[in-house]
């Protein structure tokens, strides 16, 4: 049985939708971020990274986002999470997902803790409005790139789409969210339409507005 290291809303919110996509017994263990669990000595061992999630797969330990949702998808070809190895749609898959933890995901820590990127407080409101311009410049990309979609795959759900719901989300608070986009808008909530999510979403205790 899996275990999967997580803290409501965080990055550890796409593999828990993964999971229950995959419908594999898995067991949530909170890392208490409001009081900083995820620096203490026994998580570090786990992460000495001290970010969120972590999957426990037997004797695996794993961490880094990305890597975790392609071992699910490797583990579980049966969930058609991903597309099959050496099909047309495949580097496509890869595509999206690199481009998802590298450039949105990326981004999002110089909005939302922009204090870490500067020594001087009073500089923080500078970068934070930067990293909004070019979140906003990103999600305009991936909106044009969607179309009418369905999905980032075309006609083809898959774990990439779990992964630009959690970040159409994590911007909710943004002046220009995300999902003002039309087609983000719209994949948003053709995911949180699947069951599989709304369980992930109420086991961790997420409340609205989703995204």
């Amino acid at each position: 049985m899996y275990a999967l290291y997580y803290f409501p809303g965080n990055a550890s919110l796409l593999p828990h939708m993964m999971l229950r996509e995959i419908g594999s017994p898995f067991e949530l263990r909170l890392v208490d971020r409001a009081h900083n669990a995820q620096n203490s000595p026994e998580y570090l061992k786990l992460n000495p990274n001290g970010r969120i999630p972590v999957l426990i797969d037997g004797d695996l330990v794993l961490y880094e986002t990305a890597a975790i949702a392609l071992h699910l998808c490797d583990r579980h070809p049966e969930s058609r999470l991903a597309p099959p190895p050496g099909s047309a749609e495949r580097p496509l898959f890869y595509r999206w997902l690199v481009h998802l933890t590298n450039t949105p995901q990326a981004e999002y820590r110089s909005w939302f803790y922009p204090h870490e990127f500067v020594t001087d407080e009073s500089a923080a409101a500078t970068v934070k409005a930067s990293a909004e311009r070019r979140l906003n410049l990103i999600f305009d990309r991936v909106a044009e790139q969607l179309g009418s979609g369905p999905w980032l795959l075309g006609e083809r759900f898959s774990a990439v789409d779990l992964y630009l719901f959690m970040l159409i989300r994590w911007g909710r608070a943004m002046p220009r969210p995300p999902r003002a986009l039309a087609p983000l808008g719209a994949l948003a909530e053709r995911v949180l339409a699947r069951p599989a999510v709304q369980a992930a979403l109420e086991a961790e205790g997420l409340k609205p507005p989703i995204v």
